[in-house]
Formats: C-alpha cells, sequence, structure tokens
C-alpha cells in the first residue's frame, strides 16, 4: 500500500461529491433511508472523532456517493472496508477506489446479513453514518458479538442517540439504553443540522461513540435480559409488580430483592440484571 499522506493528495483533488452525483444525475433513495453528506470539513470533523484508524480497518456502512469515506481516508484510515446495498455504489466510488491505491475495498452486501470478522483485520472499528430506517437494527447487530470491535462511532438520528446514552429516572430510558450500557460505554460526540444532508432530514443527527466493555456491567444472559427489559418497558408507566406480572411478578421481584412499586425507568443496569439472574433461578434455566 501506499504512504496515507500520498493516498490524502490522490484522495484531496478529487472533484467534490456534490459535482460527481450532480454530473451523472444521482439522488438519494429514499427507501435505503439515505441522506448524503457532502461537507468534506465535517466528514473530516466525524473521521477524527473515531480517534487512530492508523492499523486494522474501519468498516464504513452506507457510504453512499463517499462523503465520508473520503474524510476517513484523508484521516489516517489505513484500510477502509465500505459495505454498501444500492446497486450504484461503484459508479458513486469508483474514482475513490481509484485513487485510494488499495485502502479501499467496496463490498456490495445487505449490511444486516454479513460477517463483519470475516472482512476486515483487528483492531476494527465501525465508523458510519447508519441508515435511518436500518440503523437501530445494525447496531443490534454490532452489538451480538462486541468484543469484536475496538469501537463504534456510528450517526443516528438525534432521538435515537438520545435513547442510547439515557440514564435510570429519565423518560427516554429503555430496553436500547439497558443494552447498550450493559455492554459499551456510551458517547455523544456531536450533533449534526439537518441543513448537513441531502436531502434534509426533518431532525437532528448526533454521533455517538460505544466502546465495547471488557466484560458487560453485570452478570446475566443476555436472551433472558432483553424477555425482562421488554416486558418491563412494554408497560413502563405501571409499577414492575404489573408490567412483570406474566414473568413471575412479585415472586420474581423478591427474588430479585427488589422494590414491586418501582417503575421501570427507575431501574438500574445491575437491576435489570438482577431481574434476569432471579429469573433464570425461578425458571432453572
Amino acid at each position: 500500500m501506499e504512504d496515507s499522506s500520498n493516498i490524502a493528495d490522490e484522495v484531496a483533488v478529487l472533484s467534490p461529491v456534490r459535482e460527481i452525483l450532480a454530473a451523472a444525475k444521482i439522488s438519494a433513495r429514499k427507501s435505503l433511508g439515505q441522506h448524503f453528506l457532502f461537507d468534506i470539513n465535517l466528514t473530516r470533523r466525524i473521521a477524527r472523532l473515531a480517534g487512530d484508524m492508523s492499523t486494522g480497518t474501519t468498516i464504513e456502512i452506507g457510504p453512499g456517493p463517499g462523503g465520508l469515506t473520503r474524510g476517513l481516508l484523508l484521516e489516517g484510515a489505513r484500510e477502509v472496508v465500505a459495505i454498501e446495498i444500492d446497486s450504484r455504489a461503484e459508479n458513486f466510488l469508483k474514482s475513490l477506489i481509484t485513487a485510494a491505491s488499495g485502502r479501499l475495498t467496496l463490498i456490495k452486501e445487505d449490511a444486516l446479513k454479513i460477517n463483519f470478522t470475516a472482512i476486515s483485520r483487528v483492531p476494527r472499528r465501525v465508523v458510519a453514518n447508519l441508515p435511518y430506517n436500518i440503523a437501530t437494527s445494525i447496531l443490534l447487530i454490532l452489538l451480538r458479538n462486541p468484543q469484536d470491535f475496538e469501537s463504534l462511532t456510528l450517526m443516528f438520528q438525534s432521538e435515537v442517540a438520545d435513547r442510547l446514552i439515557a440514564t435510570p429516572g429519565s423518560k427516554i430510558y429503555g430496553r436500547l439504553s439497558v443494552l447498550v450500557s450493559w455492554l459499551c460505554t456510551t458517547q455523544k460526540l456531536m450533533n449534526v443540522p439537518p441543513s448537513a444532508f441531502v436531502p434534509q432530514p426533518k431532525i437532528y443527527s448526533s454521533v455517538v461513540r460505544l466502546v465495547p466493555r471488557a466484560r458487560p456491567l453485570a452478570a446475566a444472559k443476555r436472551t433472558i435480559l432483553e424477555k425482562i427489559t421488554q416486558a418491563a418497558f412494554s408497560q413502563r408507566r405501571k409499577m414492575l409488580r404489573k408490567s412483570l406480572k406474566k414473568l413471575g411478578g412479585v415472586t420474581l421481584i423478591k427474588e430479585a430483592n427488589l422494590d414491586y412499586t418501582l417503575r421501570p425507568e427507575s431501574l438500574t443496569v445491575q437491576d435489570f440484571c438482577r431481574l434476569a439472574n432471579a429469573y433464570s433461578k425461578l425458571r432453572h434455566i
């Protein structure tokens, strides 16, 4: 591979993404949840927030025309693997792939079905402006084996990002908050206004950095934890004795040494793990 400074020079002289798309008469597809980023200063800033990319593989999901991809390469990513289901991707990225001289690989697949470890080298990280319509689904897939990744630097709609980082007591604290906090440390890095995208979404977006924990915050079986949180937050306004009635109700809650008059939004991640462990004990699973 060429020296990264030479790659940056090659990428920097490419025509702006906006001009390439205009010449090809290509626009974002609503069906794919696409909202393109063209501002290279913004995409380079997002790339810098992802940290050191000089080793291993940086995986990008949904690169579209390559606005963020350019930022990653310009900020020193040694190897970028871009996963794109859009059949137009090769035309989007042809000149960028050439300029990257072996540092950029395009995989034309559905990110919901791909084996991330098979296409990358450690340390691996994900940096992506996720398609809005599958952002949460992709995150849940990445969190099946979070230790496979050094970090996840991802853009979501702001309301989703806020749920990821929500803490007990918050009105938006829920199942996703518990699962993410159980497996990762999280930090919102920046907000991005609708005007930064083409087409413009109706709401702000946010970049969130998730760093997988060496081990979950507390011991519990994931399937049981998900079962408990699903039941609890499906009736979030009700006390635990009501929302968890079908899973054991007061007996379960007492086994976990918790107050059955509490509401789910007041429970910590550790509390939910205690409920999951109590359920496993009572059901002998």
